[in-house]
């Protein structure tokens, strides 16, 4: 090879080098950029919250005493009337013991004495009023003296009031009668009071907490189980304020927990609270769940991807892109000619990794995402897919930014 091409051709490379390394730096350096498509977009609202129950009951203890049975375990659901808890209150069932036993006395030994009495006021009334009578008759005739006739007739007035105190006192003391009724109703009460040691549901529910074991003494209003009433359960979310305007009941939710990330649970606005929370700038939620899977548990952490609204075909822009966003108004760098050039833009729908764009963009335009670029910059477009919804966020589904 002759000497001269020796030097000619290193010199070649060198120059084309030279050459695309300036066409390099003439079109400038290659940027994260997107291009701009139509597609469906999903407007969302997520936040996380608790799982709760419309209402929970407080289970307490109406009088003093010592559990001897507790009869349910906690999860465990309950009915209407089932036995949760027996207690041993021995001053309750002395009351009631006492009670019979005054029972049984009147019916054995008060009111057949109140009836003897009774018969024999009568027969004494009767006795006095036949003396009283002779003593009458014989007055006229001188045969009676008139001191006689007037202890006769005392007699008799006297004779009338017991019969009278008498006939009251078995009036009280007969079958059905006041006393009767007074000690029925004392036993009653007695029997009442033995009757709330066994302490039974009063609502269907899930036993949620127990406070007592047996042994335990308790006394009148300590709690000794909390149940969660049965119904629809409930989610309590709390949102930022300034997705207010978006929210209105009746709007569907999909809903993961932390403990079963993998299974999607359906649910519905019901419930926007009427007031703000001053100290967190959130309004709390209520979404309900109508068919509650069995793993469901009370106060689990629960993340849920609220849908506000739906477009089927929107021109969609990425948020990485957008700049100086403010409401519905934000500006883009769009690749023109090789160069960046700002662009104002006009919003709708705004996803939770896409916007729409309402004007200032055409579909097929390019959009740069890389943030040191600025306006009348020299770039190439390395373009990117769209930017995934977050899994926490997605519920499940890729329901929330452009799809």
């Amino acid at each position: 090879m002759p000497r001269r091409l020796l030097w000619i051709l290193p010199a070649a490379c060198a120059l084309l080098l030279l050459a695309w390394w300036g066409l390099q730096r003439w079109q400038g350096p290659r940027v994260d950029a997107y291009r701009v498509r139509s597609g469906p977009l999903v407007q969302d609202v997520v936040a996380t919250g608790r799982v709760i129950t419309p209402s929970r009951v407080n289970v307490a203890s109406e009088l003093t005493g010592t559990v001897l049975q507790r009869l349910v375990r906690r999860g465990q659901q309950v009915v209407p009337g089932q036995l949760l808890l027996r207690l041993r209150s021995d001053q309750a069932q002395a009351q009631l013991e006492q009670a019979r036993a005054a029972l049984r006395q009147l019916v054995q030994q008060s009111r057949p004495q109140a009836l003897a009495a009774l018969r024999s006021a009568e027969s004494a009334l009767r006795l006095a009023r036949s003396q009283a009578r002779r003593a009458r008759a014989q007055m006229p005739s001188g045969a009676l003296s008139q001191q006689a006739l007037e202890q006769a007739e005392q007699a008799e007035q006297a004779a009338e009031q017991q019969q009278l105190a008498a006939r009251a006192a078995w009036d009280a003391a007969r079958p059905g009668g006041s006393v009767q009724r007074q000690l029925e109703a004392a036993q009653a009460a007695a029997l009442a009071v033995v009757r709330r040691a066994d302490i039974r549901a009063e609502t269907a529910g899930q036993v949620l907490t127990r406070h007592v074991e047996v042994g335990d003494t308790v006394t009148p209003g300590q709690v000794l189980f909390t149940l969660a009433r049965a119904g629809d359960t409930e989610v309590s979310l709390p949102v930022d304020e300034q997705n207010l305007h978006e929210l209105a009941t009746g709007q569907p939710a999909r809903c993961i927990s932390d403990g079963y990330p993998d299974r999607v649970i359906g649910a519905r606005l019901v419930f926007i609270a009427p007031s703000v929370d001053t100290t967190s700038g959130t309004i709390e939620l209520r979404l309900r769940v109508s068919d509650p899977p069995p793993w469901l548990r009370q106060d689990m952490t629960i993340s849920c991807d609220l849908r506000t609204a739906e477009l089927r075909q929107a021109l969609v822009v990425p948020d990485d892109a957008l700049r100086e966003r403010q409401g519905t108004h934000a500006r883009v760098l769009v690749l023109r000619a090789g160069k960046a050039r700002e662009q104002e833009l006009s919003l709708g729908l705004r996803g939770l990794v896409a916007s729409q764009v309402v004007q200032g963009l055409r579909a097929g335009d390019v959009v740069i995402a890389d943030r040191s670029v600025r306006d009348g910059q020299r770039v190439r477009a390395r373009l990117q897919g769209l930017p995934a919804v977050p899994a926490s966020a997605a519920a499940g589904t890729a329901a929330a930014g452009a799809r």
